[in-house]
């Protein structure tokens, strides 16, 4: 099991940039498929970012490819999420999340994700 704690939300103008963390607990971090996903008032869950422990690959959602960039630090037991030319439609708040699925590519973006962490908010001004 793995408890997972966000952070580094907050106000910031358009253009600007963020990075959020995910802090996790537990002994095998390293195994798990990581992702990153926003939830905007009135709006569908999106993923963001999902990253597979399986071949090492991170695939991003298509309204933040080439702007966000996903990253873990498995010695660390942290999840990372470097935002940048934020947007005032990346408002919403950000959630980490954990899968024990043995995804690849893209599909890692489809599978179950078993642990959440409590979220975050990213509010950009416009």
């Amino acid at each position: 099991q793995v408890q997972l704690v966000e952070s580094g939300g907050g106000l910031v103008q358009a253009g600007g940039s963020l990075r959020l963390s995910c802090a996790a607990s537990g002994r095998t971090f390293s195994r798990y498929t990581m992702g990153w996903f926003r939830q905007a008032p009135g709006k569908a869950r999106e993923t963001v970012a999902a990253l597979s422990w399986t071949d090492g690959s991170t695939t991003y959602g298509d309204s933040v490819k080439g702007r966000f960039t996903a990253s873990r630090d498995n010695a660390k037991k942290t999840l990372y999420l470097q935002m940048n030319s934020l947007k005032p439609e990346d408002t919403a708040v950000y959630y980490c999340a954990a899968s024990t699925s043995n995804c690849r590519g893209s599909a890692c973006s489809r599978v179950p994700y078993e642990y959440w962490g409590q979220g975050t908010q990213v509010t950009v001004s416009s």
